[in-house]
């Protein structure tokens, strides 16, 4: 009696799903081409050919031959990146806890911070006094 209950509650759902017909606007078959087209200042917009439809757009003429802005200083991927960056990125994350490293952790990361506000000073000395001698 289950067995039996259970088939009608499952062809009773099924069925207005199998009754639907399919909208107007729906075709099967291959969907229709749509071409986006950029154009250069003073082109026209092509013609659709056939079934297709063409989506026109104007560059900026101080645009043209530059990289688009989405594409822009996009991060860079780490399969992407230079050995040499690869090596300085493993050599700064695998420094912590090394003497002289500026650290919280391990020995020695007291001198390394000391020694990196030293650095610091020292440039901006230096950044100073090139300053200086520019002035007449």
């Amino acid at each position: 009696m289950r067995r039996l209950t259970l088939g009608l509650i499952l062809l009773a759902t099924a069925a207005p799903s199998l009754a639907q017909e399919t909208p107007q606007g729906a075709r099967s078959g291959t969907p229709q081409r749509i071409r986006n087209v950029m154009l250069k200042p003073g082109e026209k917009c092509p013609e659709a050919q056939g079934d297709e439809i063409v989506v026109c757009g104007r560059i900026d003429p101080e645009e043209q031959y530059r990289i688009p802005k989405e594409f822009r200083d996009a991060p860079v991927v780490a399969g992407n990146q230079s050995w040499t960056n690869r090596a300085q990125t493993m050599m700064n994350a695998n420094r912590a806890g090394l003497p002289n490293s500026c650290s919280p952790v391990g020995t020695g990361g007291q001198t390394g911070c000391n020694q990196q506000m030293i650095d610091q000073w020292f440039e901006w000395r230096r950044a100073q006094r090139a300053e200086a001698a520019k002035v007449p």
